[in-house]
């Protein structure tokens, strides 16, 4: 797992079951900066709704970010994590390096950063519905789904997706009311010519024939 994420997990008292590392000295631990971006005395340039709206105006691809379960939660029936991310970013050519932000409140990304390795299942115009139910909390999003481990990190590779990308965490940095996960690539793969779904002002799309 990388240092990097262990410091993470202690800096917001959340359990790991990773071997004790030495960090370096001269590294702190991640910041847990509160969600406000603005202090309560401020009024924030722009509002949430106006943010939403014109963000929306950028496309955007949908992906499934997936992990193992955690090995201490496997004794207790809890299976893999995962959700669904349309923040998703190629990074890096060398080293190899992708990105994706995830909601500091959200309640799956403890899991994957315990896990310290995840999938990237990048999803076909056809799989709207796949989308939705790893979009859903508080329920199974594995269920009928069809899936085998990631050839290095065992991490969830969805069947049918066009392509995954296996990755270890390389790095987590705090943005505001989200954290910006990267990731190093240590295996990928791309299984068909199918089109990507899109995201796009609120609804999903495809691209024209």
């Amino acid at each position: 797992m990388a240092a990097t994420v262990v410091r993470y997990l202690r800096s917001v008292g959340s359990p790991t079951s990773a071997p004790a590392e030495r960090e370096p000295e001269s590294v702190d631990a991640l910041p847990r900066p509160d969600l406000r971006a603005v202090g309560d005395d401020e009024r924030a340039p722009v509002g949430p709704a106006e943010f939403r709206a014109v963000l929306g105006n950028f496309a955007s691809g949908v992906t499934v970010i997936t992990a193992p379960a955690d090995a201490d939660e496997q004794g207790d029936g809890s299976g893999p994590a995962g959700f669904a991310c349309q923040s998703f970013a190629s990074l890096s050519l060398d080293p190899p390096l992708v990105t994706f932000m995830v909601a500091r409140t959200s309640t799956t990304w403890p899991r994957i950063a315990r896990a310290g390795v995840f999938c990237v299942n990048i999803l076909g115009a056809e799989q709207g519905e796949l989308c939705r139910s790893f979009a859903v909390s508080g329920a199974d999003k594995f269920a009928g789904v069809a899936h085998n481990p990631a050839p290095v990190t065992g991490s969830p590779q969805l069947d049918a997706v066009p392509a995954w990308i296996d990755c270890r965490i390389h790095a987590v940095h705090t943005g505001g009311d989200h954290l910006i996960v990267v990731g190093r690539v240590v295996a990928m793969g791309a299984a068909g010519e199918d089109g990507p779904l899109l995201f796009h002002k609120g609804r999903f799309g495809r691209l024209a024939d």
